[in-house]
């Protein structure tokens, strides 16, 4: 079965979500994320996605309180992503109770300090950011594009010992549109020991059931949640 990973973005400490990474869509479900998480794991939730977004636009980690308040009164398994640049945003966000960090813009920045988390915390810990915009990775909050075509970058870290991947279709995230299953679909084919996180799209419990008949291990979803079209009780029968 799938795995269900609640998304709670994160702009001046409130739960927030995006439409295609654009940060003058956001919109604010809720003031306090430390009431979300409660609620999610009151209904048998286990993993939770926290993306600090005013990281992802600062290139270091801002929202740190925020992220021990859920930890620290929930638990939840927390992997944490969002302006992770450097040793110190790395130790900022384990201190503060994130049990897995995720770096995107990093691995395609600098690769060589990337490698050298996987290696000193593993790859259970280390989980790598793939944001794609027409197969191209993008970084820094998804506000440029890098020239790393996806495939090969996933091919490359998955030989340096990458076991777990977050992939988000930027065209699909916080579009209710469907998510992307045939690049997910040929990702699984090109690297079926992957444990690939499905990210961006999803606007209903159908479309979780999808991806797990293609064979996604997890999927990463929030809007359609807090826009009412998963409801808490459909999530339970899933779980």
């Amino acid at each position: 079965m799938i795995e269900l990973i609640p998304a709670i973005d994160i702009i001046d400490g409130k739960c927030v979500r995006l439409s295609q990474g654009d940060y003058d869509s956001k919109k604010v479900y809720n003031e306090n994320p430390v009431e979300v998480a409660k609620e999610l794991e009151a209904h048998g939730i286990r993993r939770l996605h926290v993306v600090d977004l005013d990281g992802a636009a600062s290139h270091h980690v801002v929202n740190y309180r925020t992220l021990e308040q859920i930890a620290s009164r929930t638990s939840l398994i927390i992997d944490f992503g969002g302006g992770v640049k450097s040793d110190e945003d790395l130790l900022i966000a384990f201190e503060n109770g994130a049990q897995m960090v995720t770096g995107g813009s990093i691995a395609v920045t600098d690769p060589d300090l990337f490698c050298h988390w996987l290696e000193v915390y593993g790859c259970e810990k280390i989980i790598l950011g793939a944001d794609v915009k027409e197969r191209k990775i993008a970084v820094n909050g998804w506000k440029e594009e890098s020239t790393c075509d996806l495939f090969p970058f996933l091919k490359g870290y998955i030989e340096k010992g990458v076991k777990k991947v977050i992939c988000t279709d930027i065209g699909c995230d916080g579009m209710l549109q469907g998510p992307s299953i045939d690049l997910y679909k040929e990702i699984l084919v090109q690297q079926p020991d992957l444990y690939l996180i499905a990210s961006g799209g999803v606007s209903s419990i159908d479309d979780i059931r999808a991806l797990d008949e293609v064979g996604a291990p997890a999927v990463i979803f929030g809007k359609a949640l807090y826009e009412g079209r998963i409801s808490m009780k459909e999530l339970e029968k899933m779980l």
